[in-house]
């Protein structure tokens, strides 16, 4: 009997995830990557002047350098990446599921940061250290329309990505009312709300609390905006619009926990 189609596509998916793989480079992203137990690390090219200031990192990862001239950088990744004499290929990591994270041990009370087709890296790289410093659980996004896994990502996450969990999902709707059935109060941040978000929470700053971030430009699409408990602002005596979206999930992180 033949497999319907959506069973083999799942199956290449699933086997297409297995064989990516990502060129990290930089000199933070690469340290704390070859320090993570739980990154899958396959191929290490770097120069003799990195290696001097990584030695101990490489030591601890038990891998096996390429030395590479610095003039003709060996591994295959962007000219002009600004690599500081060191590449990383490694397998993405597997954070577990939403629901894990979710319900899981990590600091209380919970957050976490869910991005509606914020494709930039270099500003999903900036949320994941905002995020990591003011104690989220994950930052989410969709599978399609976000920024993955790559280097330049990491770079700009400079290190918290070996620490703070990035899960793409499928369907980002679906994921905040799988959030709202944990028991998660679903804040949409949008610059013409009426409510802030330290109003949206007052006498409920103990409870578990996610942040829906839109693109800069776009917002948040219309189902996101529905499927939210309330939408927000962020009180500030100029728009919510003259924010960069990771600094508007840096300041929505921090209003979230300051008050009560």
């Amino acid at each position: 009997m033949q497999k319907p189609k959506w069973v083999i596509e799942k199956e290449q998916a699933k086997r297409l995830a297995a064989s990516e793989t990502i060129w990290l480079f930089g000199l933070h992203a690469v340290r704390d990557a070859l320090l993570n137990p739980k990154r899958e690390k396959l191929r290490l090219v770097i120069t003799r002047n990195a290696l001097d200031k990584l030695e101990d990192a490489v030591a601890a990862a038990g891998i096996e350098p390429e030395i590479s001239d610095p003039r003709k950088f060996a591994a295959p990744i962007d000219p002009q990446s600004v690599h500081q004499g060191v590449a990383l290929e490694v397998k993405p990591l597997d954070w577990g599921s939403l629901a894990d994270i979710a319900l899981g041990d990590g600091p209380t009370p919970a957050r976490i940061v869910l991005l509606d087709r914020v494709t930039d890296p270099h500003n999903v790289g900036a949320i994941l250290r905002s995020a990591e410093v003011f104690g989220a659980r994950a930052v989410v996004a969709v599978q399609r329309h976000a920024a993955p896994e790559t280097g330049a990502l990491a770079k700009t996450a400079s290190g918290a990505l070996e620490r703070q969990p990035y899960l793409r999902v499928r369907n980002l709707a679906d994921a905040m009312t799988e959030l709202k059935d944990m028991g998660y109060i679903v804040l949409g941040l949008d610059g013409e709300a009426e409510m802030t978000v330290a109003e949206a929470l007052v006498g409920k700053q103990d409870r578990p609390v996610a942040l829906v971030l839109g693109a800069e430009g776009p917002g948040l699409r219309d189902k996101s905006m529905e499927t939210c408990d309330a939408v927000v602002r962020i009180g500030a005596a100029g728009g919510f619009g003259s924010l960069n979206v990771s600094n508007a999930a840096a300041v929505a992180l921090y209003a979230s926990k300051a008050q009560g």
